[in-house]
């Protein structure tokens, strides 16, 4: 419900939403993990990390999903979220420096019916897919 007006804006089907970038940072991730509590190194060791396999520090893929949604609860004014789903298909390497790393969510609405939108999702970094077949339903 957007605050100012009490309803979602309106959705049609076919709607390009406006995408939206997020920085991340390695300062985010370690809010992330004290808020969420998941300590795993690989999200804030460059040496973990590497010695399992990864190109370096990864963002919590929950973070990741967290980006997603705070981007459908601005294209809605906060509408109740009924589902949000994705896959973990790549992860969001964030670097060792004060800019980080640019995840971008962009949305087309793909239908609209029974008091439901559903939001077809892309997530990425770099130009890469790091969500697969990501959505969201929300209260229209």
């Amino acid at each position: 419900m957007s605050a100012a007006t009490g309803s979602t804006p309106a959705l049609e089907a076919g709607q390009q939403l406006e995408p939206r970038a997020y920085a991340v940072t390695r300062a985010d991730l370690v809010r992330y993990a004290g808020a969420s509590g998941d300590f795993n190194p690989i999200h804030w060791s460059e040496r973990v990390a590497t010695l399992v396999g990864l190109p370096g520090v990864i963002a919590h893929g929950m973070f990741t999903q967290a980006l997603a949604a705070r981007a459908v609860a601005e294209w809605t004014g906060g509408a109740e979220v009924v589902e949000l789903a994705g896959k973990f298909t790549n992860p969001v390497v964030v670097p060792d420096d004060d800019t980080g790393v640019e995840v971008v969510v962009a949305a087309t609405v793909r239908s609209v019916e029974d008091g439901l939108a559903t939001l077809a999702l892309e997530v990425t970094c770099g130009g890469t897919k790091v969500l697969g077949n990501p959505r969201a339903v929300v209260r229209a």
